[in-house]
């Protein structure tokens, strides 16, 4: 991985480049403005497009450098690859448990940084949305940093604006008791709920 400051000077770069595109083609209204934090979040969003990442990164202006989880495939495409390491994007391998990949995420969150996470694993339809994991809920109870719901347009045509939605922050406060299956279900659960409620 690039040195932090050369990351964010990609990061920038690619910003100013890419931004003004992306939202020609693909324009979006932020809403929710006032719910974005300082400092550490675990950004999580419904998923339905390749767009979404960016939309989502774009939302939160040139400062904020978010760290966006992908599945580990993409890194293996040349050219595209080496643009993801730069931005700083963290590979994840969905067939293991990819240690490395929690490593990394938990390492930018106690930095102070985001990191932008899909609690359902892979992109849903434009109709439709998915059964979260638990993953999300257990890495925001670990690293304790509050979670930021985002919800997406899921249909995004051309030319036509859309919306990235802020959700109200909020915290999955860790317990004495080690909690069960059950309950990060219950919670990831409750998380999706959140997103899909800014669908308004």
């Amino acid at each position: 991985m690039k040195p932090k400051k050369a990351c964010i000077r990609y990061y920038r770069r690619c910003y100013r480049i890419a931004g003004p595109i992306i939202r020609f083609f693909r324009p979006f209204q932020v809403i929710g403005e006032e719910h974005i934090i300082d400092g550490a979040a675990l950004i999580c969003s419904n998923h339905s497009a390749m767009i979404d990442p960016f939309q989502i990164a774009l939302a939160f202006g040139i400062d904020t450098n978010v760290h966006v989880i992908s599945k580990i495939e993409i890194f293996k495409i040349p050219f595209v690859s080496t643009f993801m390491w730069k931005m700083g994007m963290i590979p994840v391998d969905r067939s293991i448990n990819d240690v490395n990949s929690l490593k990394s995420m938990l390492n930018y969150l106690k930095n102070g940084e985001k990191v932008v996470i899909f609690p359902e694993g892979t992109r849903s339809s434009e109709f439709d949305s998915q059964a979260a994991k638990s993953g999300a809920v257990k890495l925001a109870e670990r690293a304790g940093v509050p979670i930021l719901p985002v919800f997406v347009s899921r249909k995004k045509p051309f030319f036509k604006k859309t919306k990235v939605v802020f959700g109200e922050p909020y915290l999955i406060e860790k317990q004495k008791e080690k909690r069960t299956v059950e309950d990060y279900a219950i919670l990831s659960e409750e998380l999706m709920s959140k997103i899909q409620g800014l669908d308004k």
